[in-house]
């Protein structure tokens, strides 16, 4: 392998530590019954929140989607993907053979290259190679729909995706859940809340998972913690550090394949890479430390820094897609197959300073933003390869490293070595100023205003080539919005927004790429019941976006950043509980993302009219949950269900190959045999439904799980 050089309040509490005991999620142990209604308001109105403002539903001119601890819960949501499915507006994408997250909201996807980024408590963290996330040490999960740059900085033009983390409380509580499944799957979860004095608590989450699958030969080892610790030295300042660690052993597996087109000609749980190349580890170390100061009732600080390492190592047998060394295109049984070697590294730096408060002008109020922000990405990769050569050449089936699809023999021929193809280092850094001032022009009628100036470079360093090639930018954002309550209980909202995401690697020439670009407008309705057990939006959108990576013309197996793309559609999201005790969630999305000229597919370089729909994204997609609380014998009973649409959706880009919809339900029961001790069953795919979740090519097609059933308890203390 070639070289490389990797970086790796009692009743007495003022209003003031009210709002910073919420925002840490610490209270005082103290707090009386009296108080803890005044807290609860404070929580839906009061919240302090990382590029947030303080603004209820109704006050702003966006779209926001909060999966909250309760319906994760009821979803039975282990990962980022699952929470995701409960919001119609977040498509699947192809997901780099189970290794990382990988979604689109609004129809736009990110770089393909990279697993998708999102924010962890307003920071940005989640880009590197760490696995898929886990949501152990998750309380929450927002989806931000819209573009966001305007505060966030470079992001993706459809929206952002915000954890919200555990952190520590004011009373002592812990909880072990044990989970067994179908396809011997195992897992333990601890979760303990620790006050160490009236001021200081510690919070440990922690999981083990160990399971097979229902695709052959696969098995998986996930495990994890995530200690936090909070501490309030003074009634007005508050620290808190959490750290993320987790490590993955997951065999690379790309999937099923369609042949001549057609999916179902091999079941879904046949596996076409190779077991002897073993798992694939992804590991993360991460470290977020925030402090934040309330000078009075309405201004405040909020510094903050976030470290986050992770690495993707491991060997993988890949089907090989270029269609002239392809032997399954000729005689539609043998398998052409490349093996890989990856040795990722990913290091990421953020810092940040935000002041928020308000004040008054000539009878205007005004509620605004500043701050300034820092961060630097380092993608740092070695990738080999061994594939055959073309079939003109008349390869042997060891060249090929052949399998018989529709009976694969495993470690048939000797695993080859794979040789050079990519070393490489690029680096990402970026300082941003931001502003944004809401502005109540009357009692019913506010705007917003705000900008952010970014001053980025990105540097790449081929190893191989042994070249190094920088570009910088400059650019500002805006950000326009506005709201009108109509009532007290609906607003209108209309947004407009400009959005920039820096592109992975390189043209011919060696030169970094342009920014991808983008802008966006919608508005919309927004409403909340009188008791607040209701609350919903429903919006239009559309969005386009610019520099979209495409085959080079005139230079074979390069991309130049020229193509462009539009997505436009509708939303409503809806959720609430009845006083008989029914919850529902319900989220629909109707989206049409197409291409806007024509292009040539960057990979196969296949040519895309203007019109073509854009990968894995269904035009109609749906999520519903449904509970019902009850009472058994005096205890607390749950029953609950669930289903996700999916509409058709295009499986291969430049091609018409596409993707089924599906429909997948799910039920579950809980029932509290006493406060310490609960049981829970779920089956999800109720009617086991065979079906497919996303693709890159016909050749790599990602199935979905069987009808899968799980039990699990746990424990209180």
């Amino acid at each position: 392998m070639m070289s490389k050089n990797k970086h790796r309040p009692s009743r007495g509490l003022t209003a003031t530590a009210v709002a910073v005991a919420i925002a840490t999620g610490w209270t005082a142990p103290t707090l009386q019954a009296q108080s803890v209604d005044t807290l609860e308001t404070v929580v839906v109105t009061g919240t302090r929140q990382a590029y947030r403002g303080e603004f209820t539903r109704l006050e702003k001119p966006v779209a926001d989607l909060v999966i909250d601890e309760e319906v994760l819960a009821a979803a039975g949501a282990t990962d980022l993907d699952q929470a995701l499915d409960l919001s119609a507006s977040v498509a699947r994408q192809n997901n780099f053979g189970g290794l990382w997250n990988s979604f689109a909201i609004r129809g736009f996807a990110g770089d393909e290259n990279l697993p998708s980024g999102y924010l962890v408590n307003g920071f940005n963290a989640g880009r590197g190679f760490g696995g898929p996330r886990n949501l152990a040490g998750v309380e929450s999960v927002e989806v931000l729909k819209g573009p966001r740059a305007a505060l966030f900085g470079r992001g993706e033009p459809g929206g952002t995706v915000n954890l919200v983390t555990k952190r520590p409380k004011a009373t002592r509580a812990g909880e072990v859940k044990l989970t067994a499944g179908r396809y011997a799957h195992r897992r333990a979860d601890l979760d303990y809340n620790q006050p160490l004095s009236d001021a200081a608590g510690l919070r440990v989450v922690g999981y083990f998972e160990d399971s097979e699958s229902f695709r052959d030969t696969v098995e998986t080892r996930r495990y994890g913690a995530n200690p936090s610790f909070a501490w309030r030295p003074t009634e007005a300042g508050r620290f808190v550090y959490e750290l993320e660690y987790s490590q993955q052993e997951v065999p690379f597996d790309r999937g099923v394949l369609a042949v001549d087109g057609q999916l179902g000609r091999i079941p879904p749980s046949r596996f076409l890479g190779e077991p002897g190349d073993g798992p694939i580890e992804a590991r993360t170390l991460g470290h977020q430390l925030e402090y934040q100061h309330e000078f009075n009732d309405q201004w405040s600080l909020l510094v903050g820094a976030n470290l986050r390492d992770t690495s993707l190592e491991g060997f993988s047998t890949e089907p090989e897609l270029a269609a002239n060394r392809q032997q399954l295109l000729v005689d539609g049984r043998n398998l052409t197959r490349q093996r890989r070697s990856r040795d990722y590294d990913a290091d990421y730096r953020v810092l940040r300073a935000e002041l928020s408060g308000e004040f008054r002008t000539g009878g205007l109020r005004h509620r605004v933003l500043i701050g300034v922000d820092a961060d630097k990405f380092e993608n740092d990769q070695v990738f080999l390869r061994a594939r055959a050569p073309t079939l003109a050449s008349r390869p042997t089936p060891q060249q090929q490293q052949a399998i018989d699809i529709f009976a694969p023999v495993y470690g048939r021929f000797p695993l080859p070595t794979p040789g050079p193809l990519t070393d490489r280092l690029e680096t990402q850094e970026s300082r941003g100023i931001f502003l944004q001032d809401q502005i109540s022009l009357t009692d019913r009628f506010e705007v917003r205003l705000g900008a952010r100036f970014d001053d980025y470079e990105q540097t790449l360093q081929d190893r191989a080539a042994r070249r190094t090639v920088r570009q910088t930018e400059s650019r500002v954002e805006p950000q326009f919005g506005a709201v009108l309550k109509a009532t007290d209980r609906l607003s209108w909202y209309a947004g407009y927004g400009r959005n920039f995401r820096p592109l992975s690697g390189a043209d011919f020439a060696g030169r970094p790429f342009e920014p991808n670009t983008s802008t966006s407008i919608e508005t919309g309705l927004s409403f909340e019941s009188a008791d607040g057990a209701w609350s919903g939006t429903a919006g239009i959108f559309r969005t386009t976006q610019a520099n979209i990576l495409v085959a080079d013309p005139l230079n074979a197996g390069f991309s130049i950043a020229g193509g462009k793309v539009e997505s436009r559609g509708l939303e409503l999201d809806l959720q609430g509980r009845l006083d008989s005790g029914l919850g529902v969630w319900f989220s629909y999305a109707y989206i049409d993302a197409e291409v806007s000229g024509d292009v040539l597919d960057p990979n196969f370089a296949l040519p895309v009219r203007a019109g073509s729909p854009l990968i894995n994204i269904p035009e109609h997609s749906l999520s519903l949950q449904v509970t019902q609380e009850l009472q058994l014998a005096g205890r607390p009973l749950t029953l609950g269900g669930g289903a996700v649409f999916v509409d058709d959706r295009l499986g291969e880009t430049g091609t018409t190959f596409e993707l089924p919809g599906y429909t997948i339900a799910r039920v579950f029961a809980a029932y509290e045999i006493t406060s310490a001790l609960s049981l829970r069953a779920d089956i999800d795919n109720l009617t086991d439904e065979t079906y497919y979740t996303n693709s890159f090519s016909r050749l790599w097609v990602q199935p979905g799980t069987p009808r899968n059933i799980r039990v699990s308890a746990v424990l209180r203390f």
